[in-house]
C-alpha cells in the first residue's frame, strides 16, 4: 500500500448518502480509497445491522468504483491503519457539533500513531443533515428515507424492520 491510499472508517449502520458523498469526493483526491467498516463498535453503539450486513450494504453500494475498495476490520484504528501501510484517515463533518469529537479522535489517533493524519471533507449541503441514527429512526417509524440511501440499502432497512416486527409479534410479553 502506498502513501497515496487514505482509509474512511466507519460502523456504517446503514451507509447513507451523506457517507458516499465524502467517500466519492476523496476518491477523487486519493487514488486508492479505502472503506474501512469496523466490526468492533464503541460501548454506546448498539448496530441494527450485523457487521456481514453493513460489510455487504457498503461493498454493493461502491461495486463500480475502481479505486474504492471496501474491508472489514476488527482492530483498533490506529494499529489497523500501519497494517496496511496507509498514514491518511478520511473523515466527515456534516456540522460544527462533529468538530470536537472528530477533533478529539483525530488527536487520540496521531498520539496512538504519530504517523496517522486526519483529513475532513464536508458533505454537499443536502446531506449535512444525514446520519446513520437517523436514517435507523426515521425508516423504523416508516418515514420514507429512500433520498438519502442507496436503493439496496433502503432495501436492507426495510427487511430488517420486518424481521424486527415480526419478532416482536411472535413474541408478546
Amino acid at each position: 500500500m502506498s502513501e497515496s491510499t487514505a482509509v474512511y472508517p466507519g460502523t456504517f449502520d446503514p451507509i447513507t448518502n451523506g457517507h458516499s458523498d465524502i467517500i466519492i469526493r476523496a476518491s477523487r483526491v486519493f487514488p486508492k480509497l479505502i472503506v474501512a467498516v469496523a466490526k468492533i463498535t464503541g460501548p454506546k453503539k448498539r448496530p441494527l445491522f450485523t457487521f456481514e450486513e453493513r460489510l455487504d450494504m457498503a461493498k454493493e453500494v461502491f461495486k463500480d468504483y475502481k479505486n474504492i475498495e471496501v474491508v472489514g476490520f476488527n482492530d483498533l484504528l490506529a494499529r489497523y491503519m500501519d497494517t496496511i501501510g496507509s498514514h491518511v484517515l478520511v473523515r466527515g463533518l456534516r456540522a460544527v457539533s462533529d468538530f470536537e469529537y472528530e477533533f478529539q479522535m483525530a488527536s487520540l489517533n496521531r498520539h496512538l500513531n504519530e504517523k496517522v493524519e486526519t483529513i475532513f471533507l464536508t458533505p454537499s449541503e443536502k446531506y449535512s443533515f444525514v446520519s446513520s441514527t437517523m436514517v435507523r429512526e426515521a425508516s423504523m417509524l416508516g418515514g420514507d428515507v429512500s433520498a438519502i440511501v442507496h436503493p439496496y440499502v433502503m432495501n436492507a432497512l426495510k427487511r430488517k424492520y420486518q424481521e424486527k416486527l415480526t419478532e416482536v409479534n411472535n413474541h408478546p410479553q
